[in-house]
């Protein structure tokens, strides 16, 4: 493979970001189309209003392989990372200002198509073409670091590539944001149970340089959430804010905001157990959290193992 050929990489999650990055640095062109509005996946912030903001996806990272610690040096170095004093025994770290600052920072400089959902991947003489419906573009390898079920939506059944993941599986996610009046410290700045319809309630804004108002972040447990995945947001919003209402002893009438998100590839229960999976052409790749278990370092791990696979064929 020539460092000259091209590469498309269809998913800016951090898997996709961190395959990219690593090619990038090393000096290959290469291209990401992502259909959301902006890079990160399930790391990601909403950012509502001047002082208004949640961490809605994934809460916290960890860093355990020396690789990944190597990159965290370098996000706090930066200021793009720091640790979150949440009570856990184990360090926790945040994206500075939200969690989708570690896009920002795997993302820097890359040639990003958001908002833009690939429809079809079709094997050619050439390589692969990928088709946006507005676009058809030629790549002589392509990476593919989106959720299972949408790559076999994306591939068809027959494809190899879907064949080989058809153990994995995924719990959906229910979240609600929740902006509120000032109140009483609650005796937690996170709480974990998952026999609770609310698995995880967190105090958002007691993360490092947050907004000024009080931020809390709900996320449903796995059941819950299948009961009402295809749920209307505002409904489900209306649903989970009682419940949290009750877990922090306030009233209604303490709520400012709150809104709900659905995240229905939320969180791997079966990965793979490997880092990625690659077409017997060699110039086709899979990856993604799914591959290695339900963490942004694995994300992360399966992106930048499938870029080593890659730079040892240039």
């Amino acid at each position: 493979m020539s460092s000259r050929q091209r590469i498309a990489i269809i998913g800016a999650g951090i898997a996709g970001l961190a395959c990219a990055r690593r090619l990038r640095d090393a000096g290959l062109d290469l291209e990401i189309f992502d259909k959301g509005r902006k890079a990160g996946g399930r790391a990601s912030t909403r950012y509502v209003t001047s002082g208004i903001q949640f961490d809605h996806g994934a809460q916290y990272f960890t860093a355990r392989s020396p690789a990944f610690n190597s990159v965290l040096e370098n996000m706090l170095s930066s200021g793009a990372a720091a640790r979150w004093d949440d009570g856990s025994e184990k360090p926790h770290f945040v994206g500075i200002p939200g969690m989708n600052s570690l896009a920002g920072f795997l993302g820097r400089d890359l040639d990003i198509h958001q908002s833009t959902e690939v429809a079809a991947i079709r094997r050619t003489r050439d390589g692969w073409a990928v088709d946006t419906g507005a676009d058809k573009r030629q790549f002589d390898v392509v990476v593919i670091t989106i959720p299972v079920p949408q790559i076999i939506g994306l591939l068809g059944q027959t494809s190899p590539l879907p064949r080989a993941v058809e153990g994995v599986s995924y719990e959906p996610c229910l979240t609600l944001m929740a902006a509120l009046e000032p109140i009483s410290a609650p005796s937690f700045v996170t709480r974990a149970d998952a026999e609770d319809p609310l698995a995880w309630i967190a105090n958002d804004s007691s993360k490092p340089n947050r907004g000024t108002e009080a931020c809390w972040v709900a996320q449903a447990n796995p059941l819950w959430s299948a009961e009402y995945l295809d749920t209307d947001h505002d409904a489900i919003a209306q649903m989970m804010l009682p419940m949290l209402c009750d877990r922090l002893s306030i009233t209604r009438a303490k709520v400012r905001y709150a809104a709900a998100h659905r995240w229905r590839y939320a969180k791997v229960s079966q990965p793979l157990g490997e880092p990625f999976i690659r077409h017997t052409s060699g110039t086709l790749y899979a990856g993604g959290d799914w591959c290695l278990g339900a963490r942004l370092e694995a994300a992360w791990t399966s992106g930048h193992c499938i870029a080593g696979d890659i730079l040892q064929s240039v």
